[in-house]
């Protein structure tokens, strides 16, 4: 992916973006939220994973934007599907069919103009386990707790404690090496931002600031493993299920703004 050079302001290693580059990431966050958008609208029963792939690679293209993660190191594919007790980086393909009473996160990155945005949802497929649905409730639910606490001058770690101590309280756990990100002129930036940090823990939250808030929620052991013969898809240790959300947010004067969801 060939990426342009911008002239950027950091704090530490942080990105803080001027009212020009939040209005690029914006309009970027507004091409993914449509995709995903699409995709709940069309996504049942009977469809390949490879079909959610096509639907996201022709819309993205369609609106001059470009799915981010493509050919990103190596991933072959322009979005991660993941089933069931796939935690992340799942990869489309013809074989694997949706079925009633699957859950699937479907993760889109977009650059549109040189500036990215993430976002991700888990449908339900069908009617599912009531176990299930509350995990998929928890986690969406889990992502406006960490809101919440999105404001600035604080550390970023109060909100991942929150949405650590939220998740527990649901009888769930959360991935603990796997966490979210600073996104806007690169895929990924600083800072990484944890689901588990101590409360007054990690970098203060700046105006200017664009992260993701993407908790992975686990039905079982927090464990995962990674697909020795890809590379990229991680699974839950026990077999158990496992659901996400993520949102892109910039820390504002006041709070928060969410660019893509």
């Amino acid at each position: 992916m060939r990426r342009r050079k911008k002239k950027i302001r950091k704090v530490g290693n942080v990105l803080v973006k001027s009212q020009s580059k939040l209005d690029g990431i914006r309009e970027s966050g507004k091409i993914n939220t449509m995709v995903l958008d699409y995709v709940e609208q069309h996504i049942c029963a009977g469809i390949s994973t490879e079909e959610i792939d096509r639907w996201v690679y022709q819309l993205t293209t369609e609106m001059g934007a470009v799915p981010a993660p493509l050919n990103f190191e190596g991933f072959p594919k322009s979005v991660c599907t993941s089933l069931n007790s796939v935690v992340c980086h799942g990869i489309p393909d013809e074989k694997t069919i949706l079925k009633e009473g699957d859950i699937i996160n479907v993760d889109v990155s977009t650059v549109y103009k040189g500036y990215f945005s993430d976002a991700s949802r888990t449908f339900c497929i069908g009617a599912v386990s009531a176990d299930k649905m509350r995990l998929v409730q928890t986690a969406k639910e889990a992502v406006r707790v960490g809101l919440m606490e999105v404001k600035p001058w604080k550390p970023i770690g109060d909100m991942g404690h929150a949405i650590h101590m939220f998740v527990e309280s649901r009888g769930y756990t959360v991935v603990e090496d796997i966490g979210g990100h600073g996104v806007g002129l690169e895929f990924h930036e600083d800072p990484w931002v944890s689901y588990v940090a101590p409360k007054g823990s990690g970098e203060i939250m700046l105006p200017g600031m664009v992260f993701t808030i993407e908790p992975m929620i686990n039905m079982g052991s927090p464990d995962f493993y990674v697909d020795e013969g890809n590379g990229w898809t991680v699974y839950t240790e026990d077999g158990m299920p496992s659901a996400q959300w993520e949102v892109t947010v910039a820390v504002t004067d006041c709070g928060y703004e969410v660019m893509s969801w």
